[in-house]
């Protein structure tokens, strides 16, 4: 087995940190940072909802995703230039949307709508999974606003949502890859998961051939134990 790009064990972390406050006109917001991935997650509050959900006493919490033009080694074209969303773009932000779902008492927002904008600064692997994590440290922090302001008595965030990417590099399972490994990698994943045991998603894909049950096993086991930590860093950004 070769060692990983940037010496790390096979189940660390890159550096994280979620810098609060890095959007300072959003109602909720944050730096997402997972070594030279970053990701900026803004939550914008807004006193309505979609028109298929008027009248039925429930909010809603969606997402849009997109990566500026450099965030990567190669300028890319802005979709908007191109007048269409990409199929990655599309898939990546129904994504976070969902997994941000799964950690909200929707009839507790009320009839009201929480748009998380993630945008990808720099990317070097794992930019979905660091999107994830960090608009619900956004949406957390949105929550927290519409307390503070009265609008809700209590937070209708019910669970702590984090994600991680995992793969298996020249036959070992791997946490939180960077770009290199993950151009390599003989399989790979996104775990999106629950402070309270739950499962969100779970995305693994294999390359070349299928991968053993075992290590699937182990990538899972790699990413609870990514969560937990990740879990524990949201809760210092918000100062819980």
């Amino acid at each position: 087995m070769t060692g990983r790009p940037d010496g790390r064990a096979r189940d660390g972390l890159r550096a994280v940190t979620l810098e609060m406050g890095a959007a300072p006109y959003a109602e909720g917001s944050c730096l997402a940072v997972f070594g030279n991935t970053r990701v900026l997650c803004a939550a914008s509050v807004e006193d309505r909802v979609p028109p298929w959900m008027r009248n039925s006493g429930r909010g809603w919490v969606t997402a849009e995703y997109g990566m500026l033009p450099r965030a990567t080694h190669t300028r890319g074209n802005r979709e908007a230039a191109r007048g269409k969303q990409s199929g990655r773009t599309q898939e990546i932000q129904r994504l976070i949307g969902r997994s941000l779902r799964a950690a909200i008492d929707l009839p507790a927002l009320g009839e009201r709508q929480i748009v998380l904008d993630c945008d990808v600064l720099q990317a070097d692997g794992g930019t979905r999974t660091a999107a994830i994590t960090g608009a619900w440290t956004a949406l957390a922090a949105a929550c927290d606003w519409l307390v503070e302001e009265g609008v809700l008595e209590t937070s209708p965030i019910c669970d702590q949502i984090a994600a991680i990417s995992c793969g298996v590099v020249s036959g070992e399972p791997r946490l939180d890859l960077m770009y290199e490994e993950d151009r390599d990698a003989d399989a790979d994943g996104n775990f999106v998961l629950s402070l309270s045991g739950g499962i969100v998603e779970a995305q693994v894909t294999a390359e070349d051939r299928a991968i053993a049950e075992n290590d699937f096993a182990e990538l899972m086991r790699l990413a609870r134990a990514g969560c937990s930590e990740l879990y524990a860093i949201q809760k210092a950004a918000l100062g819980r």
